[in-house]
């Protein structure tokens, strides 16, 4: 297989993972929006909740390699082009984490923009390109896909990797475990 179907595969396996996990527990509740709308939404019982929604347009980290002058991970680029899903906690060996997904198209294209900002700085901080997926309990400490080389290391913001996680995203996603409780 390759990275992106092993990638592809891993997602699905851990969505799959997540839907049981509400379907047994109730999906997550929210505060709709209406100024920030997704498909995610939905009713139930007189609230409102969220679950994954599988996105029905190609979405593409293409203008960002453009503005960046590089060539955006594909396994990364596929994490964030199968669903419109809330941010999703999880629980790694190494602690808990939640990983980043977009909300709707609109939180996609603002996603884009927060990762060019982020290129932007290791570029002026002149350290390699590095591509953030989850969030850590630990302020400042995120979880990037290297760019060159597609391992998932930790990054604290403004700094250069320095723990290697696992050899590529797809592996990383499969150490990890659904959680519906909040980071």
């Amino acid at each position: 297989m390759s990275k992106i179907e092993l990638l592809n595969q891993a997602w699905e396996d851990f969505i799959g993972k997540w839907q049981v996990l509400a379907e047994q527990n109730g999906y997550p509740e929210i505060e709709s929006d209406p100024q920030w709308p997704s498909e995610c939404e939905f009713t139930e019982n007189g609230k409102t909740c969220w679950k994954p929604v599988r996105q029905k347009k190609n979405t593409s980290f293409d203008n960002v390699g453009e503005a960046m002058g590089i060539e955006v991970d594909a396994q990364y680029a596929a994490l964030f082009g199968m669903y419109y899903v809330d941010n999703i906690n999880a629980q790694h060996k190494d602690g808990p984490l939640q990983f980043l997904q977009p909300w709707s198209q609109d939180d996609f294209d603002r996603l884009q923009q927060n990762l060019i900002g982020h290129l932007m700085m290791k570029a002026k901080l002149k350290q390699p390109p590095t591509l953030f997926f989850a969030l850590t309990d630990e302020d400042d400490l995120n979880l990037v896909v290297v760019n060159d080389s597609g391992e998932v290391w930790l990054e604290y913001v403004g700094k250069e990797p320095h723990q290697k996680v696992t050899d590529n995203l797809a592996e990383f996603i499969q150490q990890c475990t659904p959680v519906l409780s909040p980071l």
